[in-house]
């Protein structure tokens, strides 16, 4: 088998398809929401996690209670993933974009019950 050139591996990730859609970081304890989207879920969840544990997370509420109640007191949920088209014609982050801001004017995550701002 031979070994595959730099542009063959640039195309191969380009068809890799990823789990895109709307996500939530929920705190346990009080049940408050954090919510995103991302092309790239699970990947969003790993960089997420890793600014919250070194406290450069750009939601300042969410990450001061990541430290002060401790990450095992949350999770990470997919609320709605999107299914990805084969045929190239899809504008994904755009399609990921409004779905959040579906899911924001729906579930409503702000002030008591969630962490995000109201825009």
């Amino acid at each position: 088998m031979e070994a595959k050139t730099k542009k063959q591996l640039k195309e191969d990730y380009k068809q890799m398809k990823f789990k895109a859609g709307v996500f939530g970081i929920r705190n346990t304890v009080n049940n408050k929401l954090y919510l995103g989207s991302s092309v790239n879920m699970d990947a969003m969840w790993n960089r997420s996690r890793v600014q919250l544990d070194f406290g450069s997370h750009p939601n300042a509420e969410l990450q001061a209670d990541w430290i002060s109640i401790g990450k095992d007191k949350f999770t990470f949920e997919i609320i709605s993933e999107i299914k990805q088209k084969d045929d190239g014609t899809q504008d994904l982050a755009k399609e990921v974009k409004d779905l959040e801001l579906l899911y924001l004017d729906d579930l409503k995550p702000f002030g008591e019950i969630g962490y995000n701002k109201q825009s």
